[in-house]
Formats: C-alpha cells, structure tokens, sequence
C-alpha cells in the first residue's frame, strides 16, 4: 500500500542518509529536500542508522562505504539479508572508491552516485538533478531475488580479438538504467564469444564504468571493456560508455566504431541510451539489434522508435524481471519494441534476432 500511495504522490519519500560527513549529509539533504515528495532523515554511521530505522523505516537509504565503527558493505549485508530497503551508494571519485561500489552493487544495491565534492551553492545542477533521480528511481524500484555471479573455475575462455578486430556485420546496442549493473552481467555472461559487436549505455558516473567494465570482463567469455574514442564494435567485445561521456556507433569505411564525446545531457543523462539508440539508427539500420533494460523514466525510447524505423529489431525486458520498469515500458508504449522478454531469455533473443538479420540481409 505504501508503495502504491507513493507511486500516486500521495506520501512521502522517506530516505535515510548514512555518512560519516557532516558536509555530505548537509549537502545530500539540501538537495533531496528541495523535490516536495521526498523527507531526508540523517545518521552518521550504521549503527546511529539501525537505531533510527526502529522507529522510521525509510524507502531508501543513501549510504556511504567507508564509516567508523561498521562499514558500508557490512551494514548493506544486513540490510539485503534481513531487510532489503533500497540501497543508493554515494561514494568518492577514487579507484578505491569504485571497486568498492562495485562490490555494493553486486551485494544487492540499487545504483551509485558522487559525493558532492563543494558545499551546496557550487554542486552543479545537474548532478543534484542525478541525485534526486537515483533515489527516486529506488523508491519505485521492486524488490528482486537476487542471483550472484556464478564463480569461474578458472581463466574465461574469450574470442580472440586480432589487433585489428574482427568486423560485425551486426551491431547491438543496449540501454540499462536502475538494476542495470546485475541484470547486464546476466546478460552479457551470456554471450558466446562469436556473438555480434555490442555497445553498452548504462547509467552510471565517470570512473565507475570503468571499473564496471572490468568486473565483467573478468566474469565473460566476450571481452568487455570501457569504450575510448574510435574503439572498434567488433563480433565477441562489449563496449560500455564511460561515465559522463556520450557514446555512438558510427560508420568507418567497412567496419563499425564507437565515437565518444561530451554534450549537453540527453534525457537527463550523459551517456543516454537515446544518444546511442539514435546513433545505431543511422549508422546500422536494419543491421542493428537493441536491447532496453531496467531503469526509471523514459531514456532510450524515441531512440528505439527511430531505430525501428529504420530496419532494426528491438527488444525490452519483461516488467517481472526489471527492478523498474519505466524505460521499457516507455519504449513498449510508443511503438518502438518488437519483443518482450524476460531478463534470462535476452541472450536467445539476441542471438536469434541477429541470425534473423543476418539471413534477411
């Protein structure tokens, strides 16, 4: 009921904010308070956090990962095993940092986002716009089982990717928002190493994609790495977009290159899955597949109308397998998806509608 009435505008979005900095919590409540439905309570490390949660459950926590007395990971532990409340991390700039992040999301949190690194008055707008996003996204987040990464016994064996790649006739482009980051490792797990060039937008701040990559990339038959400028979308590599940055396919001669770049944000985000959609649209056509996954709002959608359009074969995930499901239903509602499946048959879906591509070309 209370997530219904919430959905409805009808109460409140409680959010717990756990730090250990006087500065974070300030900032973070200044900026959550200014949206009407949200009510920010603060605590200054889990154990001052359990002791509010006794008397207020929130509907999302806010949670940084290195605290006195008990860790962010800890604490985010107990929470998925006795109480699973979402989770947004709020970490630092720093590769510590993000390998951290990392291991909170595959733990069972939701999405991360930045410390504010200045007082309030010089947080850009745009990333206070991102952290009223986040936590609004895990307040209509559902609550998923959750599947951990299955442990390799040894080294993945991959495609071997020659120097100067192996050519995609086909390209498959996919956009992922909230709960994205555990629904493309299923995804791209997946993946055989022969499988068609594929490039990646998943919500996500710059440094923490990268890291990201690497994760997968250690968990993958398919290589999977951050996509530079000019990298090439070759059959057996996952590119994904760096944080911060937009990413497109375009054409080079015969092959097909992802070209990387700043700009203004699109649909709220930078990288945007619409950026990306639009790009495979006119670069590829009917040579293109694509996939819109999990995550709030309606990124990606006219995207995927326009890449229907011209020729290409799009696929949503199913709303029982999203953690939200607002980009696919946006995309479904507007015409642009030709499947729905759910989270484990997207890799078959994949690879059939590339066959189906491949032997209509």
């Amino acid at each position: 009921m209370g997530q219904q009435q919430r959905n409805n505008g009808q109460l409140p979005i409680q959010v717990l904010v756990v730090d250990d900095s006087a500065v974070v919590r300030q900032a973070l409540t200044a900026i959550l308070e200014q949206e009407k439905d949200m009510r920010v309570v603060t605590a200054a490390d889990p154990i001052f956090a359990l002791q509010k949660m006794q008397t207020l459950r929130p509907d999302v926590i806010v949670l940084d990962l290195e605290m006195p007395r008990m860790d962010g990971i800890t604490f985010l532990r107990r929470l998925m095993k006795d109480d699973p409340i979402p989770v947004v991390i709020c970490s630092s700039l720093a590769a510590r940092g993000a390998e951290a992040a990392m291991l909170a999301l595959e733990e069972g949190a939701l999405a991360v986002i930045t410390k504010p690194q200045l007082g309030v008055r010089d947080f850009l707008h745009e990333s206070a716009m991102q952290v009223i996003d986040a936590v609004r996204a895990a307040a209509h987040s559902r609550r998923m089982r959750r599947r951990r990464p299955a442990p390799q016994p040894g080294p993945v064996a991959r495609a071997e990717v020659p120097t100067f790649g192996t050519t995609t006739d086909q390209v498959v482009v996919v956009g992922a928002s909230t709960g994205g980051t555990e629904a493309l490792r299923e995804l791209l797990s997946a993946m055989p190493v022969d499988c068609a060039g594929i490039v990646v937008v998943q919500h996500m701040p710059e440094m923490f994609t990268a890291a990201f990559a690497k994760r997968l990339n250690e968990t993958c038959r398919i290589e999977v790495k951050e996509a530079a400028d000019g990298d090439g979308v070759l059959s057996g590599r996952a590119l994904i977009a760096p944080g911060n940055r937009h990413t497109e396919v375009i054409r080079s001669g015969g092959r097909y290159i992802a070209r990387v770049s700043d700009g203004p944000l699109v649909s709220r985000h930078r990288p945007s899955v619409d950026v990306l959609f639009h790009s495979a649209a006119r670069a590829a056509g009917s040579n293109a597949v694509g996939v819109i996954m999990t995550g709030m709002g309606d990124d990606g959608a006219n995207g995927m109308v326009e890449m229907k359009r011209a020729g290409a074969y799009n696929i949503a995930q199913d709303e029982a397998t999203c953690v939200v499901f607002g980009m696919p239903k946006e995309a479904i509602e507007r015409g642009g998806v030709d499947a729905v499946v759910p989270l484990h048959m997207l890799p078959n879906a994949i690879l059939n509608a590339v066959r189906r591509s491949r032997r209509d070309g």
